[in-house]
């Protein structure tokens, strides 16, 4: 991915967006109740908080300048029931905020992936699986920081900051000028402070998506990283990256380490000239000792909540930035959806698949099938075949309504596949892709995928009539062998056989085989093609392939080249029209048949 992907993703935008915070609190209303109690602990915690330092101002200038031991007791009692209650208003602030927070993301991530489970397939062609990811992860891990950390915390802060300003006022209104003298200061120091964080913060994230998708990269083709002897040139490039990812972090350090020590110095300062102005005010009595004890308090408690809005800035910003991605993607409308009111039961030709002069492109008018018409019979078996790209996967994926066509239109049962819904047009199919996909879990749970209607034995039988029951026996466990990872611990062929198992045993009216043998040994092969015929008998079954040898004995073939059809017929008179299908016949068995192919004898009596 380039640089400019990386910082389109990951541009921070404004600190407040009024229209984004608008529908990021519409999250927050099933929780009013919650929001209601947080905010009222808070006001209480804040309030016995604020009202520690008055207590130590009455306990000194009424209890110890009188030497009331009595007295000096009760406050003391009195201040640390203050303190109790602050701890456990707090302590049940965090605590009802921060379960709000996960059930948010609860809602939110099951938003996301159920969103994501309706997109169009070309989405995921155009966004990379990493970036998807983020939005789940550490989006919206950005949003649950604000909502639990940020918009109650700056209430929280601001309220302190003018309770505290208010209390100072009242007690010496000089005091509090001196006090606020260093505010223009703290000002300009925050404002620097936020402005170089930010653009640290944009950098280190930017970096950090560089180094996650190279270790992606790196670690998913390692294995030719090593057949290559790559090794050396892959640490270096990782180097490069890791070593930019250290430096724009360390540039991040320098600007808290800054900020944070500057903001005590400034505190510190105002701290002195409190001091100094009002132990004058006392030696010419206009103070009293206790109320300059407690204005040090204030003070001293004055400038955490400054600190504090200035990192709740960043959460405000970096949440700002996450939520226009996520709703960036929930409001990405599916190109394929289900209309309102779709027909009930089966239509006016049961069983019954066809194309009627269907245009398709991926983009524009770059057509990749044109006015391509054909019609499938309940039972019967269709093979596909051609050049790469002429359009064989695309015709399964528009009966599939993994797209959907541009001109003319895809029947199944006498009505268009944009009238049923997706989950009943696909609940009648199974497809078997060249590249199989198995889940982590067992042997067992792969070939149900989820149907608790199947049993062990209809497992097994699904596994026997694909002859996949055999090497699944030979398994350390079986049918309870855990595949791994996509299913690492088992070869191409047996993931291929368990895909087989996997679409028997959800007994479809279509079975879809898209270049199903491709990636299969001679031996496998063997086994898959003894085992083709019975999986389809009974059942409609179009066949996508290269390998002519699987293809031999269905009822027709259709030959696209270049997005049209070409020919249609049955292998033997295919090959006596000496068309496109005898041409590609002979690029895969002359060698094999010691060139008679090529005299043009074999493939027709074949």
């Amino acid at each position: 991915m380039s640089e400019h992907e990386f910082q389109e993703d990951e541009v921070l935008g404004k600190a407040y967006d009024a229209r984004l915070m608008r529908r990021l609190l519409g999250y927050l209303r099933p929780h009013r109740g919650a929001v209601v109690l947080s905010v009222s602990l808070l006001l209480v915690a804040s309030a016995l908080e604020l009202a520690g330092p008055l207590l130590v101002k009455y306990a000194i200038d009424h209890h110890v300048a009188d030497r009331d031991v009595p007295g000096l007791v009760r406050i003391t009692v009195l201040y640390f029931a203050l303190l109790l209650g602050a701890f456990v208003a707090g302590y049940l602030q965090i605590l009802v905020m921060q379960r709000m927070g996960q059930k948010i993301m609860l809602t939110l991530r099951q938003e996301i992936f159920d969103h994501l489970q309706r997109l169009h397939l070309q989405y995921f062609d155009r966004n990379p699986v990493g970036r998807l990811i983020t939005r789940l992860t550490s989006d919206v891990d950005a949003l649950n920081e604000m909502f639990t950390s940020g918009v109650v915390a700056i209430f929280g802060d601001v309220l302190t900051l003018v309770g505290i300003m208010a209390i100072l006022l009242a007690l010496d209104w000089k005091l509090a000028l001196v006090t606020f003298a260093v505010l223009p200061l703290l000002f300009m120091l925050s404002q620097w402070f936020r402005s170089r964080a930010r653009e640290q913060y944009r950098a280190v994230r930017i970096r950090l998506a560089r180094i996650n998708s190279y270790l992606q990269e790196a670690i998913t083709g390692m294995s030719v990283i090593q057949i290559m002897n790559r090794e050396e040139t892959s640490r270096g490039e990782f180097d490069g990256l890791n070593r930019d990812h250290t430096d724009a972090h360390l540039r991040t350090v320098f600007y808290y380490a800054t900020f944070y020590p500057g903001v005590e110095l400034l505190s510190s300062v105002a701290l002195a000239g409190v001091i100094w102005f009002g132990g004058s005010e006392i030696l010419r009595g206009g103070l009293t000792l206790g109320a300059l004890v407690a204005y040090i308090q204030y003070v001293r408690r004055f400038y955490q909540p400054i600190q504090d809005l200035s990192e709740k800035y960043n959460i405000l910003q970096g949440a700002m930035a996450s939520s226009e991605r996520i709703f960036g993607l929930l409001d990405t409308a599916p190109a394929v959806d289900d209309a309102r009111d779709l027909p009930a039961g089966p239509g006016p030709e049961p069983g019954v698949i066809e194309f009627r002069d269907v245009w398709f492109a991926y983009e524009g008018e770059n057509w990749v099938l044109e006015d391509v018409s054909f019609r499938v019979e309940p039972g019967e078996s269709v093979a596909f075949v051609g050049a790469t790209g002429s359009g064989k996967t695309t015709l399964m994926n528009l009966l599939l309504r993994f797209y959907d066509v541009q001109k003319g239109s895809v029947l199944l049962d006498g009505r268009d596949v944009r009238e049923w819904s997706q989950r009943e047009l696909r609940a009648r199919m199974s497809l078997v892709l060249q590249d199989v996909f198995l889940w982590s879990g067992s042997v067992a749970e792969n070939i149900r995928l989820g149907r608790e209607d199947l049993d062990d034995a209809a497992v097994e039988a699904a596994a026997k009539l694909v002859n996949a029951d055999g090497f699944v026996r030979r398994l350390p466990e079986g049918y309870a062998t855990q595949v791994g990872e996509r299913g690492a611990s088992l070869s191409t062929g047996q993931k291929q056989l368990l895909s087989f198992a996997r679409a028997v045993a959800h007994r479809p009216e279509v079975l879809i085989l898209d270049e199903a043998t491709a990636n299969v040994d001679t031996e496998t092969e063997v086994l898959i093609q003894d085992a083709l015929e019975r999986m389809m008998e009974g059942r409609t079954s179009l066949i996508v392939a290269h390998r002519l040898s699987t293809v031999r004995h269905v009822d027709r073939i259709v030959v696209l080249h270049k997005g049209r059809i070409r020919e249609q017929g049955s292998h033997q008179e295919l090959l006596r029209e000496r068309g496109i299908y005898y041409r590609l016949y002979q690029l895969q068995f002359s060698g094999q048949e010691g060139g008679t192919a090529a005299a043009g004898s074999s493939p027709a009596a074949s």
